[in-house]
């Protein structure tokens, strides 16, 4: 990522820089032991039986994208480097809202391909056995919009001027053709063309912008590991602004406030290093709408807010998203019912940050919070809430709240290796509930079955252990 500490104003947009390099580590990391990596089966997710296609992975994803946004027209090939990993003779690719044209495999034309409302089955005249790879391209256009789902709609979301995306759990199949799992983890080279006009920012390192004619493209590489529903798009009346080590895409008429209200970043990456490790991932963009927006969404290597989330209170917000960077898209789940892992975490975040800041102690923030979780239903278990359940906040408090027990259970030096460790030995890798508990087990001086049962697998909320 550029060095955005050069004297120049600090409200004149920065140029696109073809080549950014990579963010620094503002603190040494720690040496803490290093756990071996789990392998996880490609198996259907119960929380999303009809999401993704559990017989291939995809390995890297290559999206060339042509974008108007006065009408909402999306014209893209997307060309799928896939791996079979149980032997079959048709595979399906999630696709929503969008029409496909001509589909190949392997550079040549394949008719044996059917479209239905959200996915795409393409067969083939003889079976393909676990380890074949083949490279699949498939031509689509259409007006994108948003998906409905028990969580509200999510996907492609059309602006007043211009787009964003917001994926989680299950809106990638909006704009691209994919293997929409948590578990499926690519790599990306995104190329988009938009009226020159607007700014676009995808996840991923920025690389070449050129124009031509009424036309400007952009090109964006993320090779980290990343989930589809982390991938993510921004086009927009934006320009780009420093931010510390990130980028800030916002448009330039509150670039002012929105540079205010966002300074801590910096500070908070350097808090949040020195806990977790060094920053994760190769780019990373904060983007602020003109527009409020509900909750502010992560993605890998970016963060997006609303206008709305420049107020002082809302600072909490930022950090939670920024420890997303290591909990969620680096450190990520296997599988859905374990979004404890990925909210939890960010959410313990935000009290690290707010007793580093001097606001209330992670100790006062854990109380307060457990007390007003007691007010709540107790009928939700953490280790498997179901689906229903699963962005509920008391998964996110709960979840935190599990952590502080820890740091209560097994002191705060051997609980910060614990954390450290953890990110650092899971360093984009797939995890669940149970290699966690394996972790922390192997760190701790006696066994900590207790946690696990009352917190993780009961309903009941546990009394939190007295402070340390």
């Amino acid at each position: 990522m550029r060095d955005c500490f050069e004297a120049r104003d600090p409200l004149r947009p920065v140029i696109p820089n073809p080549k950014p390099e990579m963010p620094p580590q503002s603190t040494p990391p720690r040496t803490p032991p290093r756990l071996p990596r789990p392998a996880h089966p490609y198996t259907p997710d119960p929380y999303l039986p009809h999401s993704g296609d559990a017989r291939y992975s995809v390995t890297r994803y290559a999206l060339d994208l042509d974008y108007t946004p006065r009408s909402n027209r999306l014209v893209g090939v997307a060309t799928l480097s896939v791996r079979i990993v149980e032997a079959t003779s048709a595979i399906r690719v999630d696709l929503i809202g969008l029409q496909v044209g001509k589909v190949r495999v392997n550079g040549n034309v394949h008719k044996q391909v059917v479209q239905r409302d959200r996915s795409v089955h393409v067969r083939f005249a003889a079976p393909l056995d676990a380890g074949d790879t083949l490279e699949l391209a498939i031509e689509y256009a259409g007006r994108p919009g948003p998906t409905r789902s028990r969580w509200g709609l999510i996907g492609w979301e059309e602006l007043e001027n211009g787009a964003l995306v917001a994926s989680q759990p299950s809106g990638a199949p909006t704009w691209f053709p994919c293997n929409d799992r948590v578990d499926d983890r690519a790599t990306y080279h995104v190329r988009v063309t938009c009226d020159r006009e607007f700014f676009v920012d995808v996840t991923g390192v920025p690389g070449a912008v050129s124009t031509r004619g009424g036309k400007r493209t952009w090109t964006f590489t993320s090779d980290v590991p990343t989930a589809t529903y982390l991938l993510a798009a921004h086009v927009g009346a934006y320009a780009e602004f420093p931010l510390g080590r990130a980028r800030l895409i916002t448009p330039p008429a509150q670039a002012a406030r929105v540079q205010e209200a966002f300074a801590p970043v910096e500070q908070m990456l350097t808090v949040f290093e020195r806990w977790f490790g060094a920053y994760p991932q190769d780019a990373l963009s904060i983007v602020v709408c003109e527009e409020a927006l509900e909750i502010p969404l992560e993605a890998q290597g970016m963060a997006t807010f609303g206008v709305n989330h420049c107020a002082p209170s809302e600072q909490r917000l930022i950090a939670h998203e920024l420890a997303h960077q290591w909990f969620g898209n680096s450190v990520g789940i296997a599988r859905w019912q374990d979004i404890w892992l990925n909210e939890g975490f960010a959410c313990y975040a935000e009290w690290i940050w707010s007793e580093a800041s001097g606001g209330p102690s992670i100790a006062e923030l854990a109380e307060l919070h457990h007390m007003r979780l007691a007010a709540l239903p107790q009928d939700l278990c953490l280790a498997d809430p179901g689906p229903a359940d699963m962005f509920d906040d008391r998964v996110y408090k709960r979840g935190a709240l599990v952590l502080e027990a820890l740091r209560r259970r097994l002191g705060a030096v051997l609980f910060e290796m614990l954390l450290q460790s953890w990110a650092e030995a899971q360093r984009h890798a797939l995890v669940t509930t149970a290699d966690f508990r394996a972790h922390a087990e192997a760190l701790s001086p006696a066994s900590l079955g207790d946690v696990w049962r009352d917190w993780l697998d009961g309903t009941a909320l546990p009394e939190l252990p007295p402070r340390v």
